[in-house]
This record gives structure tokens, C-alpha cells and sequence, in this order.
């Protein structure tokens, strides 16, 4: 008989000893699981929303403590461990160890991104990094945040600051102006009125989906999220695959000086939505996820209302299109990663074969479009094909929505002929801003690096770029002037780079920490510079890798003067080949 010194024996017990009354690792609290179950409500426990439901518990509480992330790991029946390596995955969750201090109540946070950096970003960081209490306010560096056209920016809490000054931010600090403000946009009964929808109907009610693809491929139209490939044969190859099928939406353009697709989403939402129905009704998706990045909230907030509308009016059935809310990781935006994303998990890319027209989301034949290329589909199904090929300009046909920053008189998305060179898109954005020369300009975002001036008369389009070692991507345009350095440009671009690296591949995860290394001395090592791109091209599983020596090569060619570079290996093309 056990007296009242000795502790009764263990449950948890695999050989001699008293044993564990509890199963190792850090148990769950009563009142914390409480808490998550009130947050969570009625909403299913399935494991592709532990993302969307980590969200509600760092919307409610600024943070996400260690008791909570435990609740949560209980009521969804997950690991801890599952749990613990999505949320310190993505940059908008504060996943907090036991003792870890809990951070202030408000963050506000500064773009540093280069369109950002031309307009001021670093001051502004210095002097509100001086003029806040760190007890109550935080203040980090943030990627772009695809408000490209207002430099610099600034989001306190989650309402923007454009034009940001230290006066303004403090001013919406003082204000509580911590949440987005909505701007003005077409609603569902005003694009009805127009004819929306119209199209649409007739579809389902007996159309032809091969007559629609070759109207979309007559077009020319191409996939405007950077890929390019042509949108008229992707509903074929998810329909080659048995069904069921599903399709996302790519709504995650974080490349640096990207916010086309912001644009249209602000003003006319409901054509991409219809964009969006047209493509899915082609590959008979079973549903629709629509992934659409955090840094976006009033467009977040725009899509809620305008796809509840559709459910009431009856075009869709209730959930067919599901809303998800990426947490700030550009790898997002490559299209397993979103689908990785999707599911709840972090963000890394999928090796392929296979593609996800065949095993996308869920193991299922998925159609991934970007939100651009949706609105165009409708514009293209509403008028035809003409909308696009009636265009033509240096033997180019077609328009691109050109995202235009930097040092120009009015940025912003400039709609432009495919053709159209950088002169052509300086001049549609008022020409150079005062007292600025032209010296040099990102074709696509930092992935594409940076041309000279000099190459003033290249047609920004698909297919025309590669021969100088760079490519359009997302159209991503950032002008740079005489009184800007390249050196500090291709900088800025590889710390974005290591900054966003998923981790999973070392050419990828420790080539772009490197190179940043390799870049700040005083003179760059071209050789050594080279050997690290050529891996890194190489042998990286995405784009992101494959794509991030673009800027140390392209700097090396063109501004070899800014760089100082030793004697070593001479200068790429880009391509690994040597000029």
C-alpha cells in the first residue's frame, strides 16, 4: 500500500519506473484552450486552415503565445511541432517561446524594398526608430508592401501611410488609424448594370469551353504573374487529368514594385471575379481558393463583401470560393508554394515533375491563374479577342500593365502596348521626375536586375529581354537616376532575396547570404561572384534562387565602374556564359 510520500504510478509508460502522468512536450491549458475555441467558433478544425486560424489568434491578441499555439496544436489534433513550424514560417506571425517578452501592442512597419529606399525609406526608419517609446510601439523593416506608386510607405498596424513622413506615421499613430481604409469601387449591381455577368450564364447555360480557350489563345494572351506561359492551353492540360479538379488563384504579387494587380482589384473587382468563374466553369473546378497576400487588407476586405454579394445573388453556392490570407512570404507567390500555403503548410516549393495541372491542391489536377490574366479572360470573352492583338508595337502584339516606380513624374500602372520600350513607359508616367537624368531601370522587379540606360530600345514583352540576360516577369518597372547608385540598387535586391529565401535548398538559402557578404566589400570579386550565380542558377529548386544572381550579373556588366570588380572570371551575359 502506497503511503502519502510516494506519487501514485504513471499512465505514459514504457518500462520500469513510476512513468509520466502526462505525455512529454508542454501541455495544454484549460483557459487557453477555451480561448481558441471561442476565436475559432464554428469553424471546421481541418488542417489546411491552421493558417487562416493562427490568424484569428494574432488578430485578437498581437502575438502568438506559447499557451496558445498549444490549445490550437490540441483542438486541430496536430503536433506541436506542425503547428509551431508554420507559424514561425511566415513574417506576420509572433510565435512566442514561454518566456519570450510579448511585443508591443502596435508595429508599425517601413518598406524598405528599392522603390521604397529611393524615396527615403532609411530616414524614415531612423527617425521613427528616434520618436517612439519601444514599450509601446515597435517599428521593423517589411518587403514591399506593393504600394510602389506612393514611396515611401509605411503601415501602422494595418492601415498604409502613403507618402510617408515621420509626422504622418505619428499622426496615424495618435489618430488609432490602424485599419485599412476601403477605397471606392465597382460593385456587384453597378458592373450588372454594365453587362457583368452576362457572359458568364451564357456559358453555363450550354457554351463551349474549347471555342473559349481558342478565343483566350487567339488573344495572346500569357500569364501576367511573370511565368508568361500562354493562358489559351492551360485549361486543356487540367482537363487532360480526371477529375476532381479545383483551381487557385494566385493573388500574391510580392515582387518588389508589383501592384498591378492591386490596381484592378480596387477598382473593378468583379471582372476578375468573372475572369475567375469563366476559368473555373472551363475546367468544371470543383471549388475555387483565391489566395490574396496579407498586405493587401483592403482588398482583402473588397473580396469578402463582393463574394458574399455573388453568393446572395446566387452565382455562386455558398463556399465554392474560398478566401485565404497569405502571412507575408514572397515564396507564396511561385505556384506550389501558394498551393503549399493553401493547405496549411509553410510555404515551400514542390519539386516537379509533377506539375499541378496534374497533382496540384489536395493531389488534385489544379488550375492556377494570376489575377491580371482573370481580368483580361473576361475582357477578352466580353469584346474578344481584339481587346489585346488589335495592339501592336515594335512587333509586338498585345497591352501590359506596366507597375511603374522610382524616379518618374507619375507613378503608377501605365496600360501600354506590349512593344513599348522603357522610353515609351518613362514618357507615359510624365517623363522623368525634376531634376533627374535617366540611368538605368528593373525591367521585372529584382529578379530581372537592372539595364543601363543605354538600352533604351529593347521592347518590354515576353521573349525580348532574354537576349540581354533578364526577362519582363511581372512588368514590375523601377526607374533609377544619376543621382542613384546600380551598386546599392543590386544590393537592396539580394538582401530582399536572403530575407525571402524559403530555406529549403542551400544554393538558394546560403548562396543569397553570400553574395550579400561578398557585395558589400569594397571591391566586388567577380570571379568569386560568378561561381556563386552559376550554383545558384543551377541548382535551385525555384525561380527564386535561379533568378537572384540576375542583379549581381547584370551589375557587373553594365556599371562594372560602381563595383570595382578584382580580376577574376569577366563579366556574365546572364546566361553563365562570359562577355
Amino acid at each position: 500500500m502506497l503511503d502519502d510520500r510516494t506519487p501514485p504510478k504513471g499512465v505514459w509508460k514504457s518500462g520500469r519506473g513510476r512513468g509520466r502522468r502526462t505525455p512529454k512536450g508542454r501541455q495544454y491549458e484549460d483557459g487557453a484552450l477555451a480561448e481558441v475555441r471561442a476565436l475559432l467558433g464554428d469553424r471546421p478544425r481541418r488542417r489546411d486552415l491552421l493558417i487562416e486560424h493562427l490568424h484569428l489568434i494574432q488578430d485578437a491578441h498581437g502575438h502568438l503565445s506559447a499557451r496558445h499555439l498549444r490549445a490550437l496544436a490540441e483542438e486541430m489534433r496536430l503536433s506541436m511541432a506542425e503547428v509551431w513550424e508554420v507559424a514561425t514560417f511566415y513574417d506576420h506571425f509572433d510565435p512566442l517561446r514561454k518566456d519570450d517578452p510579448v511585443p508591443p501592442a502596435l508595429t508599425i512597419r517601413v518598406c524598405d524594398s528599392l522603390s521604397c529606399e529611393l524615396a527615403g525609406s532609411e530616414a524614415l526608419m531612423a527617425a521613427l526608430e528616434e520618436g517612439v517609446d519601444p514599450a509601446a510601439v515597435r517599428v521593423l523593416r517589411a518587403p514591399c508592401m506593393g504600394r510602389c506608386d506612393t514611396a515611401p510607405v509605411a503601415e501602422v498596424g494595418h492601415g498604409h501611410v502613403d507618402h510617408a513622413t515621420p509626422d504622418l506615421v505619428m499622426r496615424a499613430v495618435e489618430a488609432g488609424a490602424t485599419h485599412a481604409i476601403v477605397p471606392d469601387y465597382e460593385g456587384l449591381d453597378a458592373y450588372r448594370a454594365g453587362g457583368g455577368y452576362e457572359k458568364l450564364a451564357e456559358l453555363r447555360d450550354g457554351g463551349d469551353w474549347a471555342a473559349v480557350q481558342e478565343t483566350v489563345a487567339a488573344s495572346g494572351l500569357r500569364g501576367l504573374g511573370g511565368a508568361g506561359f500562354p493562358s489559351g492551353r492551360k485549361w486543356g492540360f487540367v482537363r487532360g487529368n480526371p477529375g476532381p479538379r479545383l483551381m487557385a488563384v494566385n493573388g500574391d504579387e510580392g515582387e518588389p514594385g508589383t501592384f498591378k494587380d492591386r490596381f484592378y482589384l480596387e477598382r473593378t473587382p468583379h471582372l476578375f471575379l468573372e475572369g475567375m468563374l469563366i476559368a473555373a466553369w472551363a475546367v468544371e473546378a470543383e471549388r475555387v481558393y483565391l489566395y490574396m497576400r496579407d498586405e493587401y487588407p483592403a482588398v482583402l476586405e473588397i473580396l469578402r463583401r463582393e463574394i458574399a454579394a455573388l453568393e446572395a445573388a446566387g452565382l455562386i453556392e455558398a463556399g465554392y470560393v474560398e478566401l485565404r490570407r497569405g502571412a507575408g512570404a514572397y515564396i507564396c507567390g511561385e505556384e506550389s508554394a501558394m498551393i503549399e500555403s493553401i493547405e496549411g503548410k509553410r510555404g515551400l516549393p514542390r519539386h516537379r515533375p509533377p506539375y499541378v495541372a496534374q497533382v496540384g491542391l489536395f493531389g488534385r489536377p489544379t488550375l492556377v491563374h494570376n489575377v491580371e490574366t482573370l481580368h483580361w479572360i473576361a475582357r477578352i470573352v466580353r469584346e474578344g479577342p481584339e481587346v489585346l492583338s488589335a495592339h501592336e508595337r515594335n512587333g509586338r502584339t498585345g497591352l501590359r500593365s506596366y507597375s511603374v516606380s522610382g524616379r518618374v513624374a507619375q507613378p503608377g500602372v501605365h496600360v501600354l502596348p506590349a512593344g513599348s520600350t522603357i522610353t515609351d513607359v518613362i514618357a507615359a508616367a510624365g517623363g522623368m521626375a525634376e531634376g533627374h537624368v535617366f540611368k538605368a531601370y528593373q525591367p521585372g522587379g529584382p529578379s530581372s536586375g537592372l539595364l543601363p540606360a543605354s538600352l533604351d530600345d529593347v521592347p518590354l514583352d515576353f521573349d525580348t529581354l532574354q537576349p540581354h540576360g533578364t526577362f519582363i516577369g511581372s512588368a514590375a518597372v523601377v526607374v533609377l537616376s544619376d543621382q542613384d547608385s546600380a551598386r546599392d540598387a543590386a544590393l537592396n535586391m539580394l538582401r530582399f532575396f536572403e530575407s525571402e529565401s524559403c530555406g529549403q535548398c542551400t544554393p538558394c538559402r546560403v548562396g543569397c547570404e553570400k553574395a550579400v557578404k561578398l557585395m558589400q566589400a569594397e571591391r566586388w570579386d567577380g570571379g568569386l561572384l560568378e561561381e556563386l550565380c552559376q550554383a545558384m542558377a543551377d541548382a535551385s529548386i525555384c525561380g527564386l534562387g535561379q533568378a537572384a544572381p540576375n542583379p549581381i550579373r547584370l551589375t557587373l556588366k553594365h556599371f562594372p565602374d560602381e563595383v570595382g570588380a578584382t580580376d577574376g572570371a569577366p563579366p556574365s551575359d546572364g546566361y553563365g556564359t562570359t562577355t
